[in-house]
């Protein structure tokens, strides 16, 4: 066999796992990594920041079901990586990340940039490891991505010192294999779900992430129809349930008085599917006179306020089939006249518009951003007052179209997701963000026009941290430390080279959104009352 460098060994697993894209940011350790990549057939996208190489990965991961990848430096290359890649970790998408290292020869004592790596991103990945030999790097890149992306996934870290990554090796690549695929329910599981739908009069499911990312949402659908059995989302479950059915309450927190938490509080059994505890708090649910079933690929969080009755540790899909074959044999159906006024007053607050001289709220742009969106196109929310409105009020129709961080909920995460997103999928993608979440990462505006990226940004703004400042004013009556103040706009999207819009009417943001989204880079600068 052939010798060749570490680092070019770790570039043809990189091939072998399919991947396409790195992006990351270049660093003198990584110098021997970055010629491998030139050579190879994957793409290395230099970002602006580590945070948005990451985040890249992340919201690629996400919506592709195969592990993002993103690269850094050691010492502050590695620290700013940090952030995003805990995004991934608890919003269960799959990353692997790459950091470089100095040479083992200076790591046992106090040396320029170094810091413990590995240690560090200890609790924030699935696994993560040193490559400190030549030979271990095919078993540990392979290790990387089939951890990373076997329920639940995650995020994965590999660390390359530079003297290993110029050391030679004869070893190859290991080949792929099939995921690691998840058992059927058992018959015991199913017999006890089956005996508490019979009982109960009034059951709710909650869709969480899960459902979305395992592709169950057609065994969902085919489920809450054949049973009249209502649904409610979490906001990183938006989609897999289509808000256009009438089964659908959308979000947990939706409706003008809390309709959807109300017909928790009205269930006798709730069931969730693909939950995760860091998906929401569900103290709020108050389950403790409620049978509790929980459906999923591990087995429920120990926590006082979700502690399930039932627990079916399967394949999501196949569980919600199999419910749903014998329901029909055994005509369990809700009766939907309980949730049903719970739905039109859902339906009705988002249908509600404001007069055409009203100032812009987001709740009043929703509506006209939904309408000039296909089904299938992407929304790319970032984090803020804006997060909340969208997962409440912004009607979701297929998986994966409203891509909302919750697990960490990130600021800064929707320019550069959005360029993931661009480059995922052949849909227009919409990155709906606040003046404060867009500074935080706006350099990638740079990286989405260098791509030949085609997507649109739209900004509200406030001049303030709004989210913070509404619940400082809820508690105390005031707000401290969350104003803020603003470039122009729409002359900063300018200088990038990108369309630009301000409109100051209805009328004006219903042309300006057509025409965004009409093709090219573009931003929307929305100012709120």
């Amino acid at each position: 066999m052939s010798e060749t460098t570490a680092a070019e060994l770790l570039t043809a697993c990189l091939e072998q796992e399919g991947v396409e894209y790195v992006f990351g940011l270049p660093g003198e350790e990584m110098e021997a990594l970055l010629f491998a990549l030139e050579e190879s057939e994957i793409t290395f996208v230099p970002t602006r920041h580590e945070q948005g190489a990451a985040f890249m990965a992340d919201v690629h991961g996400r919506l592709t079901g195969e592990a993002g990848v993103c690269l850094a430096t050691l010492g502050p290359g590695a620290t700013n990586l940090l952030t995003g890649v805990a995004d991934a970790h608890l919003d269960k998408s799959p990353l692997v990340a790459i950091t470089a290292q100095g040479g083992l020869e200076r790591l046992h004592k106090e040396s320029h940039q170094a810091i413990d790596v590995v240690d560090m991103f200890e609790p924030i990945t699935k696994w993560n490891a040193q490559l400190n030999e030549p030979d271990i790097v095919h078993e540990s890149v392979r290790k990387a991505f089939k951890t990373a992306e076997y329920e639940k996934p995650g995020a994965t870290h590999l660390e390359l010192p530079e003297n290993v990554a110029e050391r030679e090796t004869s070893v190859d690549p290991l080949p792929t294999r099939d995921r690691v695929r998840t058992v059927p329910p058992d018959s015991e599981s199913i017999d006890r779900l089956l005996s508490e739908l019979e009982a109960a009069d009034r059951s709710v499911v909650i869709t969480g992430n899960g459902a979305v990312r395992t592709h169950a949402a057609q065994a969902l659908r085919a489920f809450v129809e054949e049973t009249d059995v209502p649904a409610v989302s979490t906001y990183m479950g938006k989609g897999a349930v289509s808000d256009a059915m009438s089964q659908s309450l959308l979000t947990l927190d939706s409706g003008p008085d809390g309709e959807a938490l109300q017909a928790i509080h009205r269930a006798d059994l709730v069931i969730s599917v693909g939950f995760d505890i860091a998906e929401h708090d569900p103290a709020v649910w108050d389950l403790t006179e409620t049978t509790l079933v929980h459906v999923d690929t591990e087995p429920a969080e120990v926590s006082e306020a979700y502690n399930p009755e039932v627990e079916i540790v399967a394949n999501i899909g196949r569980t919600l089939e199999e419910i749903t074959e014998w329901c029909r044999e055994i005509e369990i159906t809700d009766d939907a006249d309980w949730y049903a006024p719970l739905r039109e007053a859902i339906v009705d607050d988002l249908e509600r518009t404001p007069a055409a001289e009203a100032p812009f709220t987001v709740r009043g742009v929703l509506p006209l951003l939904r309408e000039v969106m296909d089904a299938d196109d992407v929304l790319v929310s970032d984090v803020g007052n804006h997060k909340m409105a969208i997962a409440r009020r912004f009607p979701t129709y297929e998986p994966n179209t409203c891509v909302i961080s919750n697990g960490l909920a990130t600021m800064g995460i929707a320019v550069p997701g959005s360029v993931a997103a661009d480059l995922a999928t052949d849909a227009n993608v919409v990155a709906a963000t606040g003046d404060g979440g867009f500074l935080m990462n706006a350099a990638e505006i740079e990286t989405a026009t260098r791509l030949g990226c085609e997507f649109t940004i739209v900004v509200f703004t406030d001049d303030d941290y709004g989210l913070i400042s509404k619940k400082q004013r809820a508690h105390t009556g005031a707000s401290v430390g969350t104003e803020l103040t603003n470039p122009d706009f729409t002359t900063f999207a300018e200088s990038f080279g990108i369309d630009s819009y301000r409109p100051s009417t209805r009328d004006e943001l219903s042309v300006a959104l057509e025409e965004a989204l009409g093709g090219g880079m573009s931003l929307v600068e929305i100012p709120l009352s």
